[in-house]
């Protein structure tokens, strides 16, 4: 009988999750993601409560957002040169206030407890289209699983005679 079926979230996920808090700059965040070599992390506020997750593509989507507009289809030439100039003063002020983990992070922390079945933790990520979950013991973070640790199971699942 397959040893899957009585594994929980404490038994894959990643233990020792570290959050960031909400303050930092998104600069400071870019570089703490790309120093662990993570995509994203949990965010706490000033007194460490969860208040939400950032990721890579937080960080994108800021950036992609500021310069992009379908507006420019319905606008004359003139029109169009004069929202570019005027969306990269915008930009330029924009860049010399910080942005903050807080501003771009998405506020919604999914999270399971340490004795949920991998299945539950599965059908939420598929239910919430979820590329990681949190793992708790009460209120306490005590890790993550990723979509990767899933895949892990399923390889270790099918090696197995």
């Amino acid at each position: 009988m397959s040893q899957t079926k009585y594994l929980t979230a404490k038994d894959i996920m990643t233990p020792h999750v570290k959050s960031v808090p909400q303050s930092w700059t998104m600069q400071k965040f870019a570089d703490f993601l790309s120093k662990n070599d993570i995509s994203g992390s949990p965010v706490a506020d000033a007194d460490g409560n969860l208040v939400g997750i950032a990721t890579l593509k937080d960080i994108a989507e800021f950036h992609f957002n500021s310069i992009s507009s379908d507006y420019e289809s319905e606008m004359d030439e003139e029109e169009i040169r004069e929202a570019r100039r005027l969306r990269m003063m915008i930009f330029e002020g924009l860049s010399k206030v910080p942005v903050e983990v807080g501003d771009i992070m998405t506020p919604i922390v999914f999270s399971v407890a340490e004795q949920a079945s991998i299945k539950e933790v599965a059908e939420l990520m598929m239910e919430e289209h979820l590329h990681r979950v949190f793992v708790k013991s009460g209120e306490e973070l005590t890790g993550i699983i990723t979509t990767y640790d899933l895949l892990k199971v399923i390889v270790e699942e099918v090696a197995s005679p």
